[in-house]
């Protein structure tokens, strides 16, 4: 596709822009303010585009699918969207002539606060998908005014600040007042009679804001579809109350726009006390609440037969987190519009899907009663209706069976189960790699997947390589294409091709060169942001993902505690020099994950200014991990770190990162590393640690990790100095993880296996090291993980969803 623009329109365009906006010539004007003029100048590009797209879906009146999100972890949107419209090279070329530093003009855009891990970065993943295969798409979600928050680091700590992402404007949203609805909570439900004999149910007395949406494009690849990620803020009904203003009760007379501005300020609030879980709540209902009225409106647009619903639309629940989808899509269903129960049941049922993301039953979100029917007293009493006769057909098919029923029942014990809901609630039920789908299968849904086994099935996850690789790591990208052409951008399989390469000379130095450019650039960037000066030369170590103890950051530092420990005893211990590099955010309340953070900068400040081990190991942790963080971060690794407990990770993408950009995984049979495995084979990947069914095995079993402290004398002395005062004066200050791993705390000792894995981690860290020194052994093994894959690309996954569950068509648009 060419430029849609001319070269020298766009810079008029951008000069212009600049001089409107901000009353200044291009040569007095920032990198922010550059940017800015540059997104408004391509966004006419895209417009014309957009309006088509949507144009072209309502005339054909097409069936579109919805997904449901809490979280959209996007990255920044420009270079991406060039990516995608085929100008980025172009655009470069005119920042280039009128004087300006493309890289500063893209770093001057901030990461959009709307995610935080794996969740939203899919999410992200599958709208590109779903514009490159031309799939008529809205992802819905939260335009969070705060994001999660901006970790910074102080004397070691997570500190959590404001992720003030929208400070300087925004200028990819498109504000769409004419789509606002009405979202109520609180309040009562009277029941007024019909004609009929029966009953409409009318919430009374309740609050409300005004849900108003912000749309934002999302481009396909080398076409002409773009499909919307639509975010919805939140706005007071009442601005301000005059009366109580003029009385001078200033806070009561704005108490509407707080409440209003509190629902989308913050993504995920804490939720240790009521205040927090009701927010999330509030939170969640919002956005859903809106989508489903919006929807339903468009739908009778053109239609009035409501069982045509699900021929014309597709819900997809990321997660628990919209479950409340089901019970809203009831209530418009039945209440606004008169649809008997039964008749409006299986219209839900159609309509939506539910994607499940974890294996670990205590994410699955659950709600207090008191809490639910206070907050969403008619959505409440919806969920009630739909578990009685959920449990007369459990009862039907199990008999008198108490125990089972409330076992598998939507309500019980005083809480709302989500994840029960959105089982009963829909006609698909996914889990996101092969191994997650039959754990749930087999362990966590066994009961659900007896009732409905029609409607479990498999999707693993995927990323979008026109990202992850073609924008992210841009001179492999090149590479490739030069050696195999350019269809890998849209058929990801295509890099099979690269399979007789891993044995050619040139190219693997070629690579190789490529990776240590990469490193190169990340060093600069570490010295530039840390002060810590790192060997490219060295093997580029790194984990980057959500701070939880079953990814297990813990085991990763201990291991460097470990080897730090040798070297003090064995300067000349003959070993690779080591990179060691972090990035994660630990939940705000996450106290145990906050200490592991401190752990390892407290690890950094020791190791990093030790010079008796003449640099042989460097630990960093980059704060603030964010996509285009990683965008740094993935294609300079060398060595991946997939290493959870088997068993506790849903899939992971970062795995799959990582391998496209040609970096070795060392990792559990755990997730999609599983499927990775099976791709590269057992010499093209490093596994070590039980397996999820001997760790199941182990939680059943007898268990003590002393046993491993007493004979294994590195683990001793890793251990050892968490509590000696080796890493702070404060002897007591990594008390908590040595009693966690030891003695239990708060719950069994070493509830994650850190140091039943240890051993055999240690064991693959050591073949990492003898690999490294074989350099074309490593560029083969690397290329062979770039070659295979192809079956990791969102682009997919995405087909399989439209094919299997949404029944979803492809629309051409044309110019």
């Amino acid at each position: 596709m060419n430029m849609c623009i001319e070269k020298q329109e766009l810079k008029e365009m951008i000069q212009e822009t600049v001089k409107t906006l901000y009353r200044k010539p291009l040569t007095a004007a920032t990198a922010e303010e550059i940017y800015q003029a540059s997104v408004f100048a391509v966004r006419d590009v895209i417009t014309d585009k957009w309006i088509q797209t949507h144009d072209t879906y309502n005339k054909e009146d097409v069936k579109v699918v919805y997904y449901l999100s809490m979280e959209f972890l996007m990255g920044r949107f420009f270079g991406n969207s060039l990516i995608n419209l085929q100008m980025y090279d172009e655009v470069k070329e005119v920042l280039q002539e009128l004087g300006v530093d493309d890289n500063m003009v893209e770093d001057a855009e901030p990461d959009p606060g709307l995610g935080n891990g794996g969740l939203g970065r899919l999410a992200a993943c599958f709208l590109d998908s779903l514009s490159t295969l031309e799939l008529p798409a809205y992802g819905c979600g939260i335009r969070y005014h705060y994001g999660i928050f901006e970790q910074k680091l102080e004397n070691g700590y997570q500190v959590e600040v404001p992720d003030n992402w929208l400070e300087n404007g925004d200028p990819w949203g498109i504000k769409r007042n004419e789509y606002a609805v009405e979202v109520k909570f609180g309040g009562h439900v009277r029941a007024v009679p019909k004609e009929d004999g029966a009953y409409r149910f009318v919430q009374e007395d309740y609050q409300s804001v005004i849900a108003v949406p912000y749309d934002y494009p999302v481009m396909g690849y080398g076409n002409n579809t773009v499909n919307t990620l639509r975010l919805w803020e939140a706005r007071p009904k009442n601005k301000l109350d005059l009366k109580f203003f003029n009385e001078g009760n200033y806070q009561k007379a704005a108490e509407e726009e707080v409440l209003a501005n509190s629902l989308t300020d913050v993504l995920y609030p804490a939720d240790e006390h009521i205040q927090g879980k009701e927010l999330r709540l509030r939170q969640q209902y919002f956005f859903i609440s809106a989508t489903v009225q919006r929807v339903v409106q468009r739908f009778q647009e053109k239609h009035t037969d409501f069982h045509e619903l699900p021929n014309k639309v597709a819900f997809q629940l990321n997660d628990t987190h919209p479950t409340v989808a089901v019970a809203e899509l009831m209530r418009v269903l039945v209440d606004d519009n008169d649809v008997p129960w039964d008749d409006a049941w299986e219209i839900t049922k159609k309509v939506c899907a539910y994607t499940n993301h974890t294996i670990m039953s205590e994410a699955l979100e659950k709600w207090p009663m008191e809490l639910f029917s206070r907050l969403l007293p008619r959505i409440y009493q919806i969920v009630e209706e739909i578990n009685r006769r959920y449990c007369l057909e459990l009862q039907q098919k199990y008999g008198e069976n108490p125990e089972k029923i409330r076992n598998m029942a939507i309500i019980a014990d005083g809480q709302i189960r989500m994840a029960y809901l959105a089982i009963v609630g829909s006609h698909s039920v996914n889990g996101v790699a092969a191994l997650h789908t039959e754990i749930l299968k087999n362990q966590e849904l066994k009961d659900f997947y007896e009732l409905y086994p029609e409607k479990f099935n498999n999707k693993t996850n995927g990323i979008t390589q026109r990202r992850w690789l073609l924008h992210a790591n841009q001179g492999l990208a090149k590479l490739v294409t030069e050696t195999i052409g350019d269809d890998w951008i849209t058929n990801l399989t295509k890099l099979e091709k690269l399979l007789p390469y891993a044995e050619d000379a040139t190219f693997c130095q070629r690579f190789m060169e490529i990776k240590k450019q990469n490193k190169k650039a990340l060093a600069a960037y570490i010295q530039e942001t840390k002060g810590i000066t790192v060997n490219p030369d060295s093997i580029f170590d790194i984990q980057v993902k959500r701070l939880h103890e079953y990814k297990r950051q813990l085991l990763n530092i201990l291991h460097i505690i470990g080897l730090y420990n040798q070297l003090k005893m064995n300067p000349a211990m003959d070993m690779i020099p080591r990179t060691f590099i972090f990035g994660a955010k630990a939940a705000a309340g996450y106290r145990r994950a906050k200490l592991i953070i401190k752990l390892i900068n407290a690890v950094a400040d020791v190791v990093n200014n030790d010079e008796t081990i003449g640099g042989k190991i460097k630990v960093v942790f980059l704060e603030n991990y964010r996509v285009s963080l990683a965008e740094r971060l993935i294609p300079a690794a060398d060595v991946s770190e997939q290493i959870s407990t088997a068993g506790k990770e849903a899939s992971g993408t970062g795995n799959m990162k990582f391998m496209l950009n040609g970096a070795l995984t060392v990792g559990t049979m755990d997730g999609a590393n599983v499927e990775i495995f099976e791709e590269v084979g057992k010499e093209n990947i490093f596994i070590f640690g039980m397996s999820a069914e001997e760790v199941q095995q182990k939680y059943q079993g007898y268990y003590d990790p002393w046993s491993i402290y007493n004979m294994n004398q590195e683990v001793r002395m890793a251990l050892t100095s968490l509590i000696d005062g080796t890493f702070d004066k404060d002897t007591d200050l990594f008390r908590e993880l040595y009693d966690a791993l030891l003695n239990g705390y708060d719950g069994k000792a070493d509830a994650y296996f850190v140091l039943q894995d240890y051993a055999d981690y240690a064991r693959a860290h050591r073949e990492i090291d003898a690999a490294y020194r074989d350099e074309k052994a490593w560029a083969k093994m690397a290329i062979i993980n770039v070659a295979k894959s192809g079956k990791f690309s969102s682009d997919r996954t995405i087909q399989q969803y439209a094919d299997e569950i949404w029944h979803l068509q492809p629309v051409h648009i044309t110019e």
